[in-house]
Formats: C-alpha cells, structure tokens, sequence
C-alpha cells in the first residue's frame, strides 16, 4: 500500500480541535453510538416497546439506520481518511469535516423525528449525504490522479440509488423495491469488504507478522471481486421483480467459495493470538458463509434475513469494529495493539452474528430468545469500543502529526 507525505502539523486548519482532524474520528465515534440508540431501540420494540414512532414505522427504520445511518458513517470514515493516505493531501478537516458531520446527524434526526406534513423532507435530508461524499472523495482521487481509487465513486453512486429505493419504496408501500434497495445495499457493502479486505487483511496480516505480505493471484482476485459485481448487476438487473433462483444460487454459492479460497491465502490461522487480526479474517469468513447462506436461500432451504444478517452482523459487524478499532490507533499516533476489552468486543460480535443467523437456521424454534441475545451481544460489543475509544478519537495524536 503506497503511502505519501502529508503536510505538516503547521499547515492543519483544525488546530486545536482534534475532534475535527480527520473523517475518522466523529464518524466512528458517532457511527458507535448511534448503533447503541439505534439497537437499544430495536431490542425494545422486538419485546414489545415502542420507543421510538420513526420515517417508514419500525422495521423499515431498523433495516435504514443500521445500513445507511451507521455503516455508511463507518464507511465514510474509513474511505475520507484512507484518501489521505492513497493521495498525500490532507482529508476533510475542519468547518467542512464538521458540516458534513451534522448532515449526516440530520438525517439521524429526521429518519428518528419526522416532522408532520413534510413526507419528502426526511428523505431529501438523508439522500444529500452521499452525493456530497461522492464529490469530497472525487476531487481527492481525481487530483492526484489516483485512478485505482475511481472504484470507490460508482459504488457510491449506485449506492445512492439503492437509498433512493428504500426511500421511494416506502412511500409508495411497495415492500418488494425497499427490500431490492437492502438488498443491493447490503451486496454493495460486500463489494467494498471484498475489496478493501483484500488490500488490508493481507498487508496487515504480514505487517504484524513480520512475513512477506502473500502475492495475490490475479486470476482468484479477479474471480472473487467479480462474482460479486456480478451479484450487484443481477440485482440492479432484476430490480422490482423475483431473482432468477439457479442463476443467483450459483453466483452466490461461487462468490463464496472463490473468496474463501482467498482467504486461506492470507494465513489467518497464524493470527489467533491478535484480536484485530482474526476479528478481521473472521469477517471475512463470515461474509462467505453469508453469501453461501444467500445461495441457499435462492435454493428455498432457509429464509433471508438469516443470509443477510450472517452478513451485516457477522461480516460487516465484525469488520468495521476491527477497522476502526485498528485505524483509531494508527491514525492517532498510538502503537498498534489491541486495546483492553477490544477483543472481548469482537468476540461479542462473533457470538451475535451466530446467535442471529447460524443457531436460528439450525433450531428456528429458539429464535425469539437468540435474536434478543444477539442484541445484546451487540450492545455490549459496541459500548465496550466507545469507552475504550472516545478519549483516543476527541484527543490530539499523540505523536504530535495532524489528523
């Protein structure tokens, strides 16, 4: 991973507000909050509370916020600092950092405190955000003529049109174009995991090591990675109507193998010792098993939530704690080692991911009492990173270099 000289310290117009250094620190710091409300809410109405009367009634709100409110805080924290480190010009700091943060913070509060006889504002509110990411990341990558980047633009884009989806969908209650737009949201989050995990895990994998980062061959990485844009293209293909069940059995099952195959490349077994490692290859891993699982639900042998949540709790669960767990401690000048409880948290993870999607496909009859126990997991997986993390992400870098 090519990295460049960033300006220095001197030259930072967020001086003194560390909190607005870099994308990273308040979206995942927010983003781990917000996932607190957001499941706590949740857990109560699934015992039957009513806490919260938000845009789109409960269940579509559950499926919005955790994708589009927190892992998209998440994902744009981790691409607007990484575009520092790919470009050698400074990140998104200052006023600007702060104006984005709370755009992203008012459709938080418009999704949640909708108001009376505004239908269209709450999804205007929410579709602005990443547009303007898509521009801030753009003008980065176009700038240093960092063409591998480009990826990352059409994902968003398309991205915004699975939002607009759900979006359109619930206002019209046409329930199959809301589950199409979670549905490519949820496969265009899997891209990114697939590529950004197989430049990462690799070369972090190596790094702590001390071993020869693993030569990736081109034509498994080509397989991996294309399987499933080819899962996105049947799905943005067949937007509105029923997935061909064999075909789409077939990709997925395909995806699945290809990627576990590369997988094993990358030595995770030599990693158990370090929780930001294996937290990293097991989401991986679960992803996988997430994508298998989706074949099989084109087969009509278990049901999807059970596919979709093996992936959003135990692939992008697990890895975005693991990214920013170990980001926050590059990026603010601290030693990378596991922070007390961190492992503790991703373990919890694990265990949330199994309780929501393995145990229910086993023994559906349980599901009631593992899917509260997966919330629970979770709760406490995500309140043990904010209090390890909230100091290290609101303090200055301890090495003195900005961001």
């Amino acid at each position: 991973m090519a990295r460049h000289s960033i300006p220095p310290a001197s030259t930072d117009p967020a001086r003194g507000m560390a909190f607005w250094r870099l994308a990273f620190r308040p979206f995942f710091l927010l983003g781990a909050v917000f996932s607190l409300l957001a499941m706590a809410i949740w857990g109560a109405f699934w015992h039957g509370g009513v806490l919260l009367r938000p845009y789109g009634g409960m269940l579509w709100w559950h499926q919005h916020e955790m994708l589009f409110g927190f892992g998209m805080a998440i994902v744009i924290g981790f691409l607007l600092t990484a575009v520092q480190t790919w470009t050698g010009r400074r990140g998104l700091n200052g006023l600007p950092l702060a104006g984005l943060v709370v755009l992203w913070l008012a459709g938080r509060g418009v999704m949640a405190f909708p108001p009376g006889g505004h239908e269209l504002l709450p999804m205007l509110v929410d579709l602005a955000l990443l547009p303007v990411v898509t521009l801030v990341l753009a003008q980065a990558v176009i700038g240093a003529r960092q063409w591998r980047n480009l990826v990352f633009l059409p994902v968003l884009g398309v991205l915004f049109l699975a939002n607009a989806s759900m979006h359109m969908g619930m206002l019209k209650g046409d329930a199959m174009m809301v589950r199409a737009g979670a549905h490519l949201t949820v496969l265009l989050i899997v891209l990114l995991m697939v590529v950004l995990g197989g430049r990462v895990i690799p070369f972090f994998t190596a790094r702590r090591l001390g071993r020869p980062q693993v030569a990736g061959l081109k034509w498994l990485d080509f397989l991996a990675v294309g399987l499933v844009v080819v899962l996105v293209g049947m799905q943005v293909a067949s937007f509105g109507a029923a997935l061909p069940g064999a075909a789409w059995a077939s990709a997925s099952l395909l995806a699945a193998g290809f990627n576990a195959l590369r997988l094993a490349r990358w030595g995770g077994w030599r990693c158990l010792h370090e929780p930001l490692l294996w937290g990293l290859h097991l989401s991986y891993l679960m992803m996988c098993v997430g994508l298998a699982m989706w074949g099989m639900v084109a087969l009509q042998l278990i049901g999807p939530s059970l596919a979709l949540h093996a992936i959003t709790v135990g692939g992008m669960g697990i890895m975005m704690m693991a990214m920013m767990a170990r980001v926050s401690l590059g990026h603010t000048g601290r030693s990378i080692e596991t922070l007390p409880g961190i492992g503790m948290a991703l373990g919890a993870l694990v265990l949330a991911a199994v309780l929501r999607a393995l145990i229910p496909a086993l023994w559906p009859q349980a599901a009631h009492w593992t899917i509260s126990l997966s919330i629970l997991c979770w709760l406490l997986a995500f309140a043990m990173f904010v209090w390890r993390y909230a100091v290290p992400l609101m303090r200055p870098r301890v090495d003195g270099k900005p961001g």
